[in-house]
């Protein structure tokens, strides 16, 4: 069932029906249809939980044979970090190259975004990746022709090239996002601040 759900998140427009036949007294029948996508799972994931902002950062851009698609959000008073990772719709659990490009280039957006309006009071203090991590919920999802899967249970996406593809592509959504919304990269910056 959370397969399925998960599934048509991620594959946004496409309807998954589920059937379940194994018992005659009860036929079971879900179907999971996300219009928002990736989008539509963030919120899930946040849902009872007070939104820095909304919608969620979004972003899905292609680059050759990779596609990178990125949705961000921050929950105000909430100090865990809820990050989800998929490469070709499989969940890397452990992470990978596809989300330490995703770290290093949330990291250096937000700190040049820091930097240009003048939020940091210390020029030489920096936000480190820590300090965004708090109240951090996202979905990244990496679509790729041959994703290397490596670590003890094979979910982890091992792919060298993909973290520097990720880095610069969501460098570029992010970058267009909070430009065209400084409010929000004001409110990532405080949230940063805080847990500093």
């Amino acid at each position: 069932d959370h397969r399925l759900k998960e599934l048509a998140y991620l594959n946004k427009g496409v309807t998954i029906n589920f059937k379940d036949l194994r018992n005659d007294e009860e036929i079971i029948e879900r179907s999971y249809l996300f219009d928002g996508g990736i989008k539509s799972y963030v919120e899930h994931l946040t849902e009872n939980k007070e939104a820095l902002f909304t919608p969620p950062i979004y972003m899905n851009k292609v680059r050759d044979d990779y596609e990178v698609e990125v949705a961000v959000q921050y929950v105000a008073d909430y100090y865990d970090e809820l990050v989800v990772s998929f490469a070709n719709n499989i969940r890397t659990r452990e992470g990978g190259t596809h989300l330490a490009g995703f770290r290093t280039a949330l990291t250096r957006v937000i700190n040049n975004f820091a930097k240009k309006y003048d939020l940091v009071k210390d020029k030489k203090e920096q936000l480190t990746g820590n300090d965004l991590k708090e109240g951090l919920t996202a979905v990244i999802t990496v679509r790729l022709r041959d994703p290397q899967f490596e670590g003890q249970t094979k979910t982890k996406l091992g792919n060298s090239e993909v973290k520097g593809i990720v880095d610069s592509l969501v460098d570029e959504g992010l970058s267009d996002f909070i430009e065209t919304y400084p409010k929000v990269g004001r409110l990532i910056v405080q949230k940063a601040l805080e847990a500093q």
